[in-house]
């Protein structure tokens, strides 16, 4: 490689793509560690005479040249003709009926989730930093990426949707996923154009929410969360502008899901609830600890403070396997009858963070005790929660 090559390439291959900045680490920059891409350099070559660089301007320009006008309209298409080649085509729904939030109660404040953004700039009481080790943070990337790769493959739905809701008579879900899995699929020289495509669904889906109910409210939410991450990991497109803007969005959608309602209420009072309104209350609050989990990712690419969500104490951890993977209310209705015990003694998502000072030898060892008691019945989902709370901080 030329001597001066090194010094005029200012960015890695894929931030160079992005119009990112590079911070050029030793191996990996962290933006590609990041999203477990392979970090290189292209390497720059001097012309040999001035009649080269003419004939290699002409040659650039004619091989990044709009591409055909085929791209778009196939692009376009596939967006307006989703549900005819959608293997979730809607039909006959076979999911629980939509909630009424009467079922539903919000145990926090809903409203410190949309004003998340703000805590970096405005410092309030009972703020407490999280100090993500590089590993967490990487374990963090790679899971959450293959949360959008069994999308964008058709192979499944991410753990914070449930199964029953894919085939939900619900475009906006149904739309989302279609979109996705037509990726792999897209023309070269398509990829501005799905962008595009993608960003103007993000803005409708905020923009329209106030005329969402309950159910339709948090597809909403779970559609712009898939987006943003199908953006950061597989587009390299999320720039800083229009980052902040969707967070901003995805947290407007995450605060007016919640205030529909996180808990049941008959699970208050000790009495079974629909299984309906329980799938949608799970669902909400999966989806609000996978923004959670993305936000703090995005945090770390930036360079800022990860702060601990204490806004989402009081919130049950995610419940037991048998309750979340029922295909029918009879299946749930069984899995419920048999843990009972489990869901009125339910773990606190706050219990999977440090003690609070003060707490003597008996309380770490009850809550020791419901922490071990949860790991055996939680799906993979709990126990990936888990494992970064462990890790950041040792419970």
């Amino acid at each position: 490689m030329p001597r001066y090559s090194v010094s005029r390439q200012k960015a890695c291959k894929f931030c160079t793509r992005a119009k990112e900045k590079c911070d050029r680490k030793p191996g990996q920059c962290t933006r590609c560690g990041l999203r477990g891409l392979a970090c290189t350099y292209t390497p720059t070559k001097r012309p040999k005479n001035p009649k080269d660089t003419a004939n290699n301007s002409r040659r650039v320009i004619r091989d990044v040249s709009v591409p055909p006008r085929t791209s778009r309209p196939s692009v376009v298409a596939a967006h307006q003709d989703l549900h005819a080649e959608s293997p979730i085509a809607p039909g006959p729904c076979r999911a629980p009926a939509p909630v009424l939030t009467d079922d539903l109660y919000c145990p926090i404040d809903a409203d410190a989730i949309q004003n998340r953004w703000l805590n970096f700039y405005l410092s309030e009481p009972g703020q407490n930093q999280k100090q993500y080790p590089v590993n967490v943070t990487t374990f963090i990337s790679r899971m959450l990426n293959s949360y959008v790769g069994v999308v964008v493959s058709g192979s499944g739905t991410p753990p914070f949707v449930h199964t029953t809701h894919e085939p939900m008579c619900v475009s906006t879900l149904s739309t989302c996923l279609t979109l996705l899995r037509t990726c792999p699929n897209s023309l070269p020289g398509s990829e501005s154009s799905i962008v595009d495509t993608i960003q103007e669904e993000m803005k409708k889906l905020c923009s329209q929410h106030s005329s969402y109910n309950d159910t339709e409210l948090l597809v909403a939410f779970q559609s712009h969360l898939i987006y943003c991450m199908l953006l950061f990991f597989r587009f390299l497109s999320l720039s800083h502008v229009f980052r902040r803007q969707a967070m901003t969005d995805l947290q407007i959608l995450a605060c007016a899901s919640s205030r529909g309602g996180l808990v049941c209420v008959a699970e208050r009072t000790g009495a079974r609830p629909q299984w309906a309104s329980w799938i949608l209350a799970e669902a909400k609050r999966r989806t609000l600890y996978t923004m959670y989990l993305f936000d703090s990712l995005l945090s770390a690419e930036e360079g800022t403070p990860t702060l601990l969500g204490t806004e989402l104490e009081g919130l049950p951890a995610p419940a037991r396997r048998e309750l979340w993977t029922a295909q029918t209310q009879e299946e749930w209705n069984i899995a419920y009858a048999q843990s009972h015990g489990y869901i009125s003694q339910a773990l606190r998502i706050e219990e999977l963070w440090p003690l609070p000072k003060g707490v003597d030898r008996a309380g770490q060892d009850a809550r020791e005790s419901r922490v071990q008691r949860w790991l055996q019945a939680v799906d993979e989902f709990g126990t990936m929660l888990y494992a970064v709370t462990c890790c950041t901080h040792g419970v």
